[in-house]
């Protein structure tokens, strides 16, 4: 009866811990995807110009270091802000570009398939309660490796490698929303700043992936 009554406060006491880290990661999630959009649309009316590639990357990993060193105080949500409002920023020329080709249904068709995919994804691994953490080492190998043949691409000027990478990332994107989502709730007692960023990066990447496969294919280049 003891063990029994202690297995059962130990499996409330994780029920608690889940939903608690899962309504923490998808309300910042959520504020950070309203930051990106707002920042991306208010650059775009701007006229920002596209930045370059290093520069990108730079402000990028620069910002993520610096959520990752804080994500224990306040800076951390206000670095995580900064990184939403930067990558919002650096997605502005694309979609000037996109809106001026007369493509608005291509960024209307990405976003919505970026949101059916994490929610398909995340509801699957919820319910399914799988777990897919023991695909990390596969996508930390996928991801860098899709990463410096993507920066090839653009350096030698190769579209075919481009689009390539670009689909492989929407594979690689939908297999880190399903190991996010499946970290949470075999470890409950995570940063959910750590998680949020995850998730945001893979949302990020999916979106803009998604983005250049259907202008790349819906146009007339």
């Amino acid at each position: 009866m003891n063990i029994h009554t202690k297995t059962h406060a130990s499996s409330s006491r994780k029920g608690i811990q889940i939903n608690a880290l899962m309504r923490n990661v998808y309300a910042l999630l959520s504020i950070l995807m309203g930051i990106t959009a707002l920042s991306a649309f208010s650059a775009a009316s701007f006229g920002m110009p596209l930045m370059p590639w290093w520069a990108v990357l730079l402000g990028f990993y620069g910002l993520l270091f610096l959520t990752e060193a804080t994500k224990n105080s306040v800076l951390g949500l206000v670095f995580v802000g900064f990184l939403a409002c930067f990558m919002g920023a650096t997605l502005s020329p694309v979609l000037h570009l996109i809106a001026g080709a007369g493509m608005n249904h291509v960024i209307v068709t990405a976003f919505s398939a970026m949101a059916i995919t994490f929610l398909s994804l995340s509801v699957y691994t919820l319910y399914s309660k799988k777990d897919f953490r023991g695909m990390g080492h596969f996508l930390f190998v996928g991801i860098l490796v899709a990463f410096l043949a993507g920066i090839g691409a653009i350096v030698f000027q190769l579209p075919a490698l481009s689009l390539a990478v670009s689909a492989i990332f929407v594979l690689l994107m939908s297999g880190l929303i399903m190991y996010q989502t499946s970290s949470m709730i075999h470890e409950p007692n995570q940063n959910y700043i750590t998680v949020t960023v995850g998730l945001f990066v893979a949302l990020y990447n999916l979106f803009t992936s998604l983005l250049h496969l259907l202008f790349a294919f819906g146009g007339d280049d």
